[in-house]
């Protein structure tokens, strides 16, 4: 008998020349093809010609559809498991499948793909060395609010898909959290490796005010850079003394200058008064230049 193994085959999320040759040998080869929306996988393979049998596999029969699969392998099949576009398992169908065949002690084989969200990372300009992915945006209520609250504070940058009839509300939510929020880099990217695709930079109150009056089409991924460094240097100063609100900039990485500045921007005093405060500080030699 033929070892059990299941495949989690990354497809084209719309550019057809972005297939791997691995992916065609593999979706030749296994004995059956579980997918979210078969039809739409049917044009996948009429492109490359391939005849696999096919049953579908999306959030509604996952549950039921896993056992039957699960047992389908361990009779000694291959499978390989696809979504619409992208990677299976992450916002589709696929996590239950996954832990069952891994609990079941079979092989479970990545065929890496395309990925809208990796792709709009890579093209924003942002800081990606950490980076957080979300999904989607919750629609609305306490889970919503709970959202951008957490990504005011986020110190990485975010991604998360967005459909493109809520877009310009996102955006206007995102705009009217904060002003710290709203002036953060960002870039909307639509329609990745498509015919039609397009990328808008800016802030986000830029990015709402730009987009405002288009109308918006396609599959949409929001990616927004994470709290600055600015930020959450002038947050909570208010109940500081200016004495240690200027340790505390200095403590941060700040040259004595750099936060004599900063503190009599942020309360709207002379340098000089400043100063006088900052002269009973010591600090390194190096925090001069």
């Amino acid at each position: 008998m033929q070892a059990a193994e299941l495949y989690l085959c990354g497809t084209p999320i719309g550019n057809l020349d972005d297939v791997s040759q691995r992916l065609l040998a593999t979706l030749k080869e296994v004995d059956l093809i579980a997918c979210e929306d078969t039809r739409r996988t049917q044009k996948l393979l009429n492109y490359f010609s391939i005849k696999t049998k096919m049953i579908s596999y999306h959030e509604h029969n996952e549950k039921e559809r896993s056992k039957e699969l699960i047992e389908y392998l361990q009779a000694g099949r291959k499978i390989a498991l696809v979504s619409d576009a992208g990677m299976p398992g992450v916002s589709d169908p696929g996590e239950i499948l996954v832990k069952k065949a891994v609990s079941a002690g079979i092989e479970v084989i990545p065929i890496p793909g395309p990925s809208a969200f990796l792709a709009a990372l890579v093209v924003s300009g942002l800081d990606i060395s950490a980076f957080s992915f979300k999904a989607f945006i919750p629609r609305s209520g306490k889970k919503r609010q709970q959202f951008l609250e957490e990504l005011a504070l986020a110190k990485d940058t975010t991604a998360f898909y967005e459909s493109p009839y809520r877009l310009k509300d996102t955006l206007k939510d995102l705009s009217q959290f904060s002003s710290e929020l709203a002036s953060r880099q960002a870039v909307v990217a639509r329609e990745i490796t498509k015919m039609h695709e397009e990328k808008y930079y800016g802030t986000v109150a830029e990015l709402e005010e730009r987009l405002k009056e288009q109308e918006i089409k396609g599959e949409i991924v929001v990616v927004i850079a994470g709290r600055s460094q600015v930020e959450a240097e002038s947050e909570g100063w208010e109940d500081l003394s200016i004495l240690e609100h200027l340790k505390l900039l200095i403590e941060s990485g700040m040259t004595k200058k750099q936060a004599i500045k900063k503190v009599a921007n942020l309360r709207e005093l002379p340098k000089s008064e400043v100063y006088k405060e900052a002269v009973v500080i010591s600090v390194d030699k190096d925090k001069f230049e």
